[in-house]
């Protein structure tokens, strides 16, 4: 990588940022504007059941997430000798046609398409995209580095989603997707501008990044993931209802509570990039006890507009306090296939996402009210620490053994006799 000034550092690590708030963009304004979808998109049925129909609007964010899923690794194995800032170039193309036709398509299942080919995109930029920061940064700065573009997504929170949530609510879903396509349009631009080329990594092969699906670590990292955020985006994911008919406040007070939900995370995110980069695991059990915590306080005070303000920024900064350290944590488990461990931690997430979203769908539908996805949520996340548990006792057992081979066995001293 060339030698860079500090300024143009600032500007390459902000540019990778922009493009983690064009992700926060698309993946969380959806949530805020589920209500105004249901109404445009399946007016007959939120006639019978307000409910029913943003529980049905919600496969907006399944959909989206399954894409994330599917398109993580594969693009991440596909492209392993590609260069780094070439493939978040390629990537930023996809979001930018995936987020302009999905504003644009006339039927629900076309705008599925749309979110769902803007999703293939969203694991591998966050990989790819981080990875660069690292290397921007230096040696020893992996979780910062996936901070600095979690960050762009957090801030995505605490004022992009509530801006487009209001531009939503205001002039049509539409209008506040094609202000997201804008977004990826000028990320775009700037990565080109100012963001330097790094090579894809030593011996980077398809075969390399397809070779960490046979560590058992991979799989269980991942299962954390998976599970474990379910629980965080059981409750975010219908944050909108929950504040319009259960607090009682009006529309207009959704954008200021993911504001707040935002600032939690972004808190949460800067301590996380610290923290990981000290201790990966304690990281990952401290968030996940957070989250509990957190989420069952929502489901006991969200019908209070204090409890409601309270309890959010917690969730967002107990669950983004992981997020730096199970990225760090899935490239560790899996060396020798970077791209592939930081894009199968995209895909988790958003499968937790998936599961979540769903999940709580069906209890909300079910007549259950809409605080049932929170206590969801709970299980969730109870799941998700007893799994980071299990993983941490098979990386003590896998240390145990690599230190016994390292050794070998004990060799007592022959007992020899000397005669008299």
């Amino acid at each position: 990588m060339e030698k860079l000034t500090a300024g143009r550092r600032y500007a390459a690590l902000l540019a990778l940022a922009l493009g983690g708030f064009g992700l926060g963009l698309t993946e969380f304004a959806a949530m805020g504007l589920l209500p105004e979808v249901a109404r445009d998109l399946l007016p007959e049925a939120y006639a019978r059941s307000s409910a029913e129909a943003v529980a049905t609007a919600g496969w907006i964010i399944t959909v989206y997430a399954l894409g994330v899923v599917a398109g993580a690794p594969t693009i991440a194995a596909l492209t392993a000798r590609v260069a780094r800032r070439k493939l978040v170039l390629g990537l930023l193309a996809m979001f930018l046609i995936g987020t302009v036709a999905s504003a644009l398509a006339p039927t629900f299942g076309l705008i599925l398409a749309g979110r769902f080919v803007a999703g293939l995109a969203h694991g591998a930029y966050f990989g790819a995209a981080g990875l660069l920061a690292a290397a921007i940064l230096g040696r020893g700065n992996q979780g910062k580095g996936f901070a600095i573009v979690l960050g762009g997504l957090t801030a995505a929170n605490v004022f992009g989603v509530p801006l487009i949530t209001g531009l939503g609510q205001a002039a049509g879903w539409r209008i506040a997707y094609l202000a997201v396509a804008a977004v990826f349009a000028l990320t775009l631009l700037a990565v080109l501008a100012v963001v330097p080329e790094v090579a894809a990594a030593p011996g980077g092969s398809p075969r390399a990044e397809l070779a960490a699906f046979g560590k058992p670590q991979v799989w269980l990292v991942g299962l954390v993931a998976a599970v474990g955020f379910g629980g965080f985006f059981a409750v975010n994911t219908y944050i909108a209802p929950v504040t319009t008919h259960v607090t009682g406040l009006s529309e207009s007070a959704v954008p200021w509570v993911l504001a707040v939900m935002g600032l939690g995370m972004t808190v949460g995110n800067v301590l996380g990039g610290i923290a990981s980069d000290r201790d990966l695991r304690r990281s990952v059990l401290f968030g996940f006890v957070g989250m509990i915590f957190t989420i069952a306080l929502f489901g006991l005070l969200a019908g209070n507009p204090i409890g409601l303000f309270v309890s959010v920024f917690l969730i967002g900064a107990a669950s983004l306090f992981m997020g730096p350290a199970l990225q760090s944590l899935l490239i560790s488990v899996a060396p020798g296939a970077q791209l592939m461990g930081a894009a199968v931690n995209q895909s988790a997430t958003n499968l937790a996402n998936s599961l979540g979203a769903a999940l709580g769908g069906l209890v909300i539908a079910a007549g259950w009210g809409y605080l049932s996805s929170a206590w969801l949520g709970v299980v969730l996340a109870v799941g998700g620490l007893l799994l980071a548990l299990a993983s941490n006792r098979l990386d003590a057992r896998q240390r145990a053994v690599a230190e016994s081979q390292a050794t070998g066995p004990r060799r007592w001293p022959a007992i020899s006799s000397s005669p008299s």
